[in-house]
């Protein structure tokens, strides 16, 4: 049986594919950021990585693919943006996520999920599920009400050690690596997430 390929876009240090079983999936990470990147590929170097635009990849490349994952930039969606409303640094939403969404909606023959935070404001295209404080577009997908509650806790405002324990990582194989730790931590995905909606969409 082959291998089922899947695009990892804005993969960060690959929490959402902590768990998969490389015996039946091909990843391609896109992460835009070296060193990040270079993080990503000692912690899984069976996966290709490729540093560059996400956004842009993705819109030349997605046919190549039979399973594509999405987590674009979230902070201009987030609820923080309502502390910011008289503020200069208020920024407009990032169109990413909903360009996105469209173009694999419309032209994608295979399976994808897109996940994002939660809006400040009423979500322009509803989600097929939520979990905690991410929502999640897929174009197939079932989700159990157990599943969701057994994850339904935030953990992205913990310490860096509760985020790193949670997640499965080390900090300090993190830290030799350069990266900001409780960064790329707040913005993994739960690897049993990304485990539990791989196995149920395909």
């Amino acid at each position: 049986m082959s291998k089922i390929k899947m695009l990892n876009c804005y993969a960060g240090v690959g929490g959402n594919v902590k768990l998969l079983d490389r015996d039946k999936v091909d990843i391609t990470a896109i992460e835009i950021n070296p060193k990040i990147a270079g993080c990503y590929k000692k912690l899984f170097p069976q996966d290709t990585v490729i540093v560059d635009d996400a956004h842009e990849y993705l819109r030349t490349h997605f046919r190549e693919f039979d399973f594509i994952w999405a987590s674009p930039p979230c902070p201009t969606h987030s609820v923080l943006q309502l502390s910011r409303s008289n503020d200069s640094n208020l920024k407009y939403p990032d169109m990413t996520l909903y360009q996105e969404i469209i173009l694999l909606n419309q032209f994608y023959k295979g399976v994808f999920c897109i996940e994002n935070v939660r809006p400040y404001y009423k979500t322009l295209i509803e989600p097929s599920f939520c979990i905690g404080r991410h929502l999640f577009r897929a174009n197939k997908f079932i989700l159990t009400n157990q599943f969701i509650n057994t994850y339904n806790k935030d953990v992205s405002r913990d310490k860096k050690e509760n985020l790193a324990d949670t997640l499965g990582f080390n900090i300090e194989d993190l830290q030799n690596m350069g990266v900001e730790v409780r960064k790329v931590l707040r913005n993994c995905v739960r690897p049993e997430i990304g485990k539990y909606i791989f196995e149920n969409l395909l």
